[in-house]
């Protein structure tokens, strides 16, 4: 099962998170089938960039998103 979730990135105390298409069962820092986007949680505003169409064709292939990476795309989906 394919799931979007957020992959840890950056340095200590300095988080970067991608938003990436990745099998259920992989480990969160390994390879990731696709890169949907990014989000920079210490940027004021927050920055969050994601590619939707991307996003809604995997949703249409049964991905599953993780609950903050719903919560993500409804700010971004809101925000334009």
């Amino acid at each position: 099962m394919v799931v979007i979730r957020l992959m840890r990135s950056g340095t200590k105390k300095k988080p970067f998170y991608r938003i990436v298409a990745i099998d259920k069962d992989k480990p969160r820092e390994s390879a990731y089938i696709e890169l949907l986007g990014q989000y920079d949680p210490k940027k004021q505003p927050l920055e969050v960039k994601i590619d939707l169409h991307k996003y809604e064709n995997w949703m249409k292939l049964g991905a599953r998103p993780s609950e903050t990476v719903k919560s993500l795309v409804k700010k971004v989906s809101t925000d334009k």
